[in-house]
Parts: C-alpha cells; structure tokens; sequence
C-alpha cells in the first residue's frame, strides 16, 4: 500500500518533465510489482513448491536492495519539490509522494532486518522453539 501510495500521486502530475520523477517511478513501481508478487506467492503458498529457493535469503536481499533504491527515490523525490511550481497541486502531491516514499523506505528497511533474523535462524519465540536437555 505504501509503495503505492508512492507513485500514484506523482502519476497524476507531468512528471514526465522532470527526469527526477521518472526515477522515482520506476523504483516505486517496479518494486510495488515485485513485492505484490511476493506477497501472493506466499498467500497461495507457492514457495513450499519450490523448497529448493533459499526464500528467506531471497527476501532479505529483495529487501535491502529495495531499501537502498528507495533511499535514493526518497532524496530525489525530496529534492525535487519545489514550492514555487506553477501547478500548486502538484506541489501537494509531489510532496505527499516525497513523504511516503519515506515511509515505504523505512518499511522495507525494517522488513531487512526481520528477514535477516529469519535468514540467520534468530526470529524463534516460545511457540516455535525446542527445549532441548545438554544434562
């Protein structure tokens, strides 16, 4: 939802003038896409078909690549409001994009660092731990 909520306001404006902006769409569809896929793979459970992909390494480096890039869609994006534009509106929208991309990067930062947990085995809780007895 918030990658979404990244590249439909700027979709409304003529970010087609600004170079910027078009990179900020690509990031922000592109890994909107890839995440929506990922999300239905695992609601259809699909990835217990295909046991032999290291899913949880796939993850953590889908997330971290996407941190990164979403870093970079953040500062363009933020740098190239301008509040002076002619088109009051998309100054409103421009900056409400600028604002989730902050957010949808955080997001992802946050699921890297559940998803290295998960890679290295660390994310046990009560429920899914074995008590073992080294007497």
């Amino acid at each position: 939802v918030l990658g979404l909520l990244v590249w439909a306001p700027i979709a409304d404006t003529t970010y087609y003038l600004h170079a910027a902006y078009s990179w900020v769409m690509f990031v922000s569809i592109f890994f909107w896409i890839v995440t929506v896929l990922f999300f239905m793979t695992y609601l259809l459970q699909l990835q217990l078909k295909f046991y032999m992909v290291p899913w949880s390494l796939m993850l953590m480096i889908f997330n971290a690549v996407a941190t990164v890039l979403y870093i970079t869609a953040f500062v363009t994006c933020a740098a190239a409001v301008q509040p002076t534009s002619w088109r009051q509106w998309d100054y409103n929208r421009r900056a409400a994009a600028s604002f989730f991309a902050c957010l949808t990067m955080v997001a992802y930062g946050v699921s890297t660092f559940f998803s290295f947990r998960a890679w290295k085995g660390l994310g046990s809780n009560a429920a899914t731990s074995q008590v073992t007895d080294h007497a």
